[in-house]
């Protein structure tokens, strides 16, 4: 039997403490061809030379029981020295079709840093009773709003969620970073440092996506927007007749002081 890298990956997977990414596999495969490498050969043995009369002869270590030759297990005969990165996704995506074939209470999902078994959402109960885990705490819409706004915006400071949202973000903000959801990225280069913030990874798998780059499209929420919006806001100016749905084109506007009544031509 050749190769099977879906069957290796199955087992990858199950043994994995964290998400399993091509790199992991990747390496993985170079260890086998570099263990492989400095393996002894097999029937081929040294005969040790007789000591010398008078000589002490050292206690001879018991010898390590080596595991059978992987060229006689199936499961590493014709292993690839390079597996690429299209072959793993070709397998990841057929595992993770059988399974949902299958309707198992396992899943197979793709996050930020590679693929990972979870359990189905509907034994989820069933998990938390297990580990004695309460029910998970459902996110405030303002909670949400606050993410929404960092994670469009982001490195933002508080005081600009606060600007685009109208309400302090103290809240919201506390219980982000209670969530590891956000996390301080740094400081801003403005007058008195104030802390700018960010989405975590904990983000990405919240939402379940893979990177930033998979958000859905805002015109609201585009960084180029929101800071024109906030310089405005930041420097309001008179409302004009455009403002007020008043047409500028039109010599004579509306007023509210008295017209001076027409002269009566002389008889």
């Amino acid at each position: 039997m050749a190769f099977d890298l879906k069957r290796v990956l199955k087992v990858m997977l199950f043994a994995s403490n964290g998400p399993l990414s091509v790199k992991d596999i990747q390496t993985a495969v170079s260890r086998f061809h570099e263990q492989a490498t400095v393996l002894p050969l097999t029937g081929e043995s040294e005969t040790p030379a007789a000591p010398e009369q008078g000589a002490i002869t050292p206690a001879e270590p018991e010898e390590p029981v080596l595991p059978a030759a992987v060229e006689d297990d199936e499961f590493y005969r014709d292993v690839p020295s390079l597996i690429t990165t299209a072959q793993i996704r070709e397998c990841m995506d057929a595992i993770s079709l059988e399974l949902q074939a299958a309707d198992s209470e396992i899943l197979l999902i793709e996050g930020h840093s590679g693929w990972r078994l979870v359990t189905h959402p509907r034994f989820a109960r069933w998990v938390r009773l297990l580990r004695n885990e309460p029910p998970p705490v459902k996110l405030s819409p303002s909670s949400l709003e606050t993410m929404a706004v960092i994670a469009y915006r982001q490195p933002v400071t508080r005081a600009e969620i606060e600007q685009i949202r109208g309400v302090s973000a103290e809240a919201g903000l506390t219980k982000l970073l209670e969530r590891d959801l956000v996390y301080i990225v740094g400081r801003a280069d403005l007058p008195g440092r104030p802390i700018q913030y960010g989405t975590t990874d904990a983000f990405l798998e919240f939402v379940g996506i893979k990177s930033l780059d998979e958000l859905p499209a805002s015109d609201v929420l585009s960084p180029r927007q929101i800071d024109a919006w906030l310089q405005t806001s930041s420097n309001p100016r008179a409302a004009g007749d455009a403002d007020m749905g008043l047409d500028e084109t039109e010599e004579q506007q509306m007023s509210l002081e008295p017209t001076a009544a027409p002269e009566t031509p002389a008889s």
